[in-house]
Order: C-alpha cells, then sequence, then structure tokens
C-alpha cells in the first residue's frame, strides 16, 4: 500500500529538493535569498550544542562580561567540580556575511537546507515574525528552534529512504545556511501543492484558519486557474528531478499570480494539510483515466470547518529547552519572550 502512496525514494530524489539544488533555476520565481556554504565544523558544532546561546561579538555590541575577574573567579569556585565549562563559540566572517545580507535586504529570516525555525518564531514580535536584524536574531532562532534538527544529521535527512551510512557510494550532504529576505507575508495566502506523476493534483491552504475571501466559490476557481497556470508555465517545464513533489506557493494580493516559497518531496515527512495521501493517491488515479489535469482546491471555507475548529496556535507542540519551560510559568508570550532572549544573552557573556 505504501508503494501505492509514495514514489520509491532515494538519497539522490531528496537532496533535490535541499534550497541550493532548486533555487537556482527558480530563483526570479522566489524570494531573494543568499545560501551560505560551507559551513564550518565549528559552526555545526555549535548548532549540535545543549542550550541556547549565541556566539560572541554575534550581536550589535561585542558580548562582554559584567563581572569582574574577581568576581569570575568566585563563581568558578563555588560551580559543581564536575560541571564541564561551556565552548565559547564565535564567528567573526559568518557574522559579516549576515550583516551584509541585512544591509542588502534591510531583514532576513533563515532556514537551513531544508527546515526554517518557524517553530521559534515566538522569539521576535508577533508584528513581524521571523524577521532578523542582526546576527544574534539568526543564531538564537535556530538554537531554539527543534524543527532544524531535521537538517542536522544524515540519519534523519535520508529516513525514509534506502540510505546506507556504510556504504562507499553514500551521497554527499552538505549543511548550508540560507538567508532569506524577510517582508510581512499574509499567511491566507500560503498553498501548499502537490504534483504526482507530472500532474498537479491537489492544492491546500497552509494556514488552517478561516479567512473569510476563501468562502467565494469564485475566488476559488480563480485560485486554482492561477495556480495551475503558473506551475504549467514556470515549474512544470523547469523541474528535472522526479516528477512527484510538493511546492509551497504565497499568492499575490490580487491571487491572480505567486511566488515560490519551498519545494518538499512527496513523502509521509511533508505534511499534506487538508488532504490525506490516500486521497492524493485517488485524486492521481480519477484524473490519469479522465485525463483532467484540472487540480483539487481544499480550504477553510468557513469558522465550522472541522480543521479550523480543532486549530491550536501554530507549533505549540515544539519541544521547548527546559530552561525555557522552568521560565514560562505565569508569563504571556511577549514578557516570556523578552526574559528568554535576556537570558540567551546573559549566558553568552
Amino acid at each position: 500500500m505504501m508503494s501505492d502512496l509514495f514514489p520509491a525514494s532515494t538519497p539522490s530524489y531528496v537532496l533535490a529538493f535541499q534550497f541550493s539544488s532548486w533555487y537556482p533555476t527558480f530563483a526570479k520565481h522566489s524570494i531573494k535569498s543568499t545560501i551560505v556554504r560551507p559551513l564550518s565544523a565549528d559552526f555545526q558544532e555549535y548548532l549540535h550544542a545543549d542550550g541556547v546561546f549565541v556566539p560572541e561579538g554575534s550581536d550589535n555590541v561585542p558580548a562582554e562580561s559584567t563581572l569582574s575577574d574577581e568576581e569570575d573567579a568566585v563563581e568558578d569556585d563555588s560551580e559543581d567540580e564536575d560541571a564541564q565549562p561551556r565552548r565559547h563559540y564565535t564567528f567573526p566572517d559568518l557574522d559579516q556575511r549576515i550583516r551584509e545580507c541585512i544591509k542588502e535586504y534591510e531583514a532576513v529570516f533563515p532556514k537551513l537546507n531544508f527546515s526554517s525555525p518557524k517553530d521559534a518564531s515566538w522569539l521576535l514580535p508577533s508584528s513581524s515574525p521571523l524577521k532578523c536584524m542582526s546576527p544574534a536574531d539568526v543564531y538564537l532562532l535556530l538554537k531554539s528552534s527543534d524543527f532544524i534538527n531535521h537538517d542536522l544529521s544524515t540519519e534523519s535527512v535520508f529516513e525514509g529512504t534506502k540510505y546506507d551510512p556504510s556504504s562507499s557510494i553514500s551521497p554527499t550532504y552538505e549543511l548550508e545556511l540560507v538567508l532569506r529576505k524577510w517582508y510581512p507575508v499574509d499567511r491566507g495566502r500560503e498553498l501548499r501543492c502537490f504534483v504526482r506523476g507530472d500532474k498537479l493534483i491537489g492544492i491546500s491552504q497552509r494556514d488552517v484558519n478561516f479567512y473569510e475571501f476563501w468562502n467565494d466559490t469564485d475566488t476559488q476557481a480563480k485560485v486554482a486557474s492561477a495556480v495551475s497556470e503558473f506551475w504549467e508555465t514556470n515549474i512544470r517545464p523547469h523541474w528535472s528531478a522526479q516528477p512527484d513533489y510538493v511546492f509551497d506557493f504565497l499568492l499575490t494580493r490580487d491571487l491572480t499570480r505567486g511566488h515560490i516559497i519551498d519545494f518538499n518531496p512527496y513523502m509521509p515527512k511533508t505534511d499534506p494539510l487538508l488532504f490525506t495521501y490516500e486521497e492524493l493517491t485517488d485524486i492521481f488515479a480519477l484524473s490519469s483515466s479522465t485525463k483532467k489535469d484540472i487540480p483539487v482546491l481544499r480550504v477553510i471555507d468557513s469558522a465550522s470547518h472541522p480543521a479550523a475548529a480543532s486549530n491550536a496556535p501554530a507549533n505549540q507542540h515544539n519541544m521547548l529547552p527546559v530552561e525555557a519551560i522552568n521560565m514560562s510559568s505565569g508569563r504571556d508570550i511577549e514578557e516570556f519572550a523578552d526574559l528568554w532572549k535576556q537570558s540567551v544573552k546573559e549566558s553568552s557573556s
């Protein structure tokens, strides 16, 4: 049954969806972005390190200890003798690259090869989620995110494929940092689109909240047509990997055009949102038998929609660091975020 729902997946298939694989081809139809690679072994070690802290000098002012040498010595003497001192990190070259991008783009939001730290967006103002104005903002989001762990090891990246880490012909996977131009996004206009066997079969609203404009059937038809035309003109002729994939799409305000946000593998790890993969398989079979290429569009078209009724705050299941959980009691999200950022800054001194 699984083979009917999903195409055969290999490491090379998965690598077609890392940012650096698809962005050069579709840059003019996507958000302006800068890819930083290779990343140093020290930076990768920093991402793996326990705790949430930012590297020295990554804020807009150099990090300095507020303790005197004598106070440092007293504090050191009082610490557990068995405790291992945490390594201090500094990335001046990477800091400079990030600052250059911020200057060029005015603000950035970060991601790695596949994943973005959306689950850590609570750290920055809700009016400008993921908006980074300094290297420290970038590092703080990455270190506070659970989502990016997917990108930190080949085992998780190639999970679900025929991947043998002991093989001499194992694929090369190199971690990359992507800095994308930040701008405010109306999440109600974000879509996830499913392509199977080179057919656009399904389009789902990404943010499962009710937006009034989706209640209009003419609007729904207009959007389905606009996405189909964009895919037929700008994606289909240029997509050279396996003909089964998922792409995330942001509609323009007039709902007639759009921009590519990301590409994702047609695999269980990619959330089908308002579909199930069983339903998508049935739609593909029906489309193949009737020769119809019109995709099925699913949206939250009323406040009573089952998905809207059960909707919870985005990413509330994210696993917060234990220090954050202990600190959060009795505080609202803005107060908690400010306190958490101050704690991270102090821990880096």
